[in-house]
């Protein structure tokens, strides 16, 4: 049957008479097909995924000129740029743990999701009014603290609308639509620059329109669940201490959150984000991926095609990797995740000629959709909605964290060794990662 095109079912789905070459079989058919696809996602899970999609759009416009504009335009030198995007990321990696436990103390979502995307919103217009470096550097700095204040309560609003069936198909949709975003960014920045005459503070403004729309719909549309009542996910589960809570119990408004310890963990859990830490150790910048592209003969604007590649695959196969792990579970697909990881840095090493590089890119971005959505899916199967901010902060905290070193070791590798050596050391921590997963489901059976 056909899928797509002006016959097909999908080309059949609008419009009260059917359209030109489609039977009225057809247009049921594809309303029907259309209603049943939609009635899976819950309606702030569809808006807050219509949020990431415009805010990523006007990050990616914004984030390839910005060490453009402050070396070559405000004649900053590198050192102060490498100062700014880490104090940066540091500030967007410790605020995911905390703003996500303090979205937990006081059981409120929405506040902090729309305080970090407005607060990111407004920082597109610093931006284009900095006519001096450490204006730019509290840009940044205020955008990826908007990053920490909404990511981990963003991701509770999103398992308030999960069940235990749809966890993996509910955050890989959404990842569907924050890496959509990441494809038309760079796009609409390099047709900005070719019709502003590479004005870069008129994009830095134009990139507000995008991310302010976001705000939008955000305050508008999405709305978050006052009692913890998501079906299959709540429900007569376990807190942190093996307590267990139901589904109808009271919600103060200052939720007697306890502090997270180690031991309290499951053995699952704690293995997962052993192992999510172990692999991000060798998971450096993208940045890597870019200059490795360079060095093999790309043009600049080649290389950003490529990596428009990458996210255009993230795009596509994140909802079914979503749907997979809902299907078989988020580990097997995690796992399957690690080791085209492994494959693809491994490639990266090897590689002289620079066609193969438009292939590894689009199976690169088969990795993040087999491990982001995901990864939060699986964490899900352990902990509550109301523990969830500190949950999903303390992981990603613990993430970044481990990426940064995982940075810094391969830019040393990279300079003392060769280029290789940085994509080599990223395959065997992936693999170790791996192997480590493999080895504890068959032998500790957790």
């Amino acid at each position: 049957m056909e899928l797509l095109g002006g016959g097909g079912i999908w080309g059949c789905a609008a419009g009260a008479t059917p359209p030109l070459g489609c039977s009225l079989a057809e247009v049921k058919e594809s309303k029907l097909l259309y209603n049943m696809y939609m009635a899976k996602i819950p309606r702030p899970v569809f808006f807050l995924g219509l949020v990431s999609f415009f805010n990523d759009v006007a990050a990616e416009m914004i984030y390839p000129i910005v060490p453009i504009f402050l070396t070559s335009v405000l004649h900053a030198p590198m050192s102060i740029v490498g100062l700014i995007e880490g104090i940066a990321e540091g500030t967007a990696s410790l605020g995911k743990f905390i703003f996500g436990y303090f979205s937990d103390k006081i059981h409120k979502r929405k506040i902090f999701v729309v305080a970090g995307y407005g607060l990111d919103s407004a920082t597109k217009l610093l931006l284009g009014l900095a006519f001096s470096w450490p204006l730019v550097f509290l840009a940044r700095f205020l955008s990826r603290l908007g990053k920490g204040v909404r990511t981990a309560a963003r991701d509770s609003i999103l398992l308030q609308n999960t069940t235990a069936q749809n966890r993996g198909f509910i955050f890989g949709f959404h990842r569907a639509f924050d890496s959509a975003g990441a494809v038309f960014g760079p796009i609409a920045a390099l047709l900005l620059m070719q019709l502003l005459k590479e004005d870069v503070r008129s994009i830095f403004f134009i990139a507000f329109i995008p991310s302010l729309i976001g705000v939008v719909l955000l305050v508008l549309f999405v709305r978050e669940r006052t009692q913890d009542t998501s079906d299959g996910v709540l429900s007569l589960s376990k807190d942190s201490s093996g307590v267990e809570e139901s589904e109808n119990s009271p919600i103060s408004p200052i939720s007697p959150i306890r502090p997270i310890a180690c031991h309290s963990f499951h053995p699952s859990l704690k293995l997962f984000f052993f192992i999510s830490i172990i692999f991000a150790l060798g998971n450096s910048s993208d940045a890597f991926l870019i200059l490795r592209s360079k060095d093999l003969g790309l043009s600049t604007s080649l290389v950003i095609f490529t990596y428009m590649l990458y996210n255009l695959s993230q795009t596509i196969f994140a909802t079914p990797a979503g749907s997979l792990a809902d299907k078989i579970g988020a580990r097997k697909v995690y796992a399957l995740g690690l080791l085209v990881f492994a494959v693809v840095y491994f490639l990266f090493g090897v590689i002289n000629n620079p066609f193969w590089l438009w292939l590894i890119f689009p199976v690169y971005g088969v990795y993040i959709a087999a491990t982001d959505g995901v990864s939060k899916a699986y964490i899900s199967e352990f902990i509550t909605e109301r523990q969830s901010g500190t949950y999903f902060g303390l992981y990603q905290t613990s993430i970044s964290v481990a990426a940064f070193f995982a940075s810094f070791i391969g830019g040393i590798l990279w300079s003392k060794i060769s280029p290789s050596a940085t994509f080599f050391y990223g395959s065997f921590m992936s693999l170790a990662a791996f192997l480590i997963l493999g080895y504890a489901k068959l032998v500790r059976k957790v």
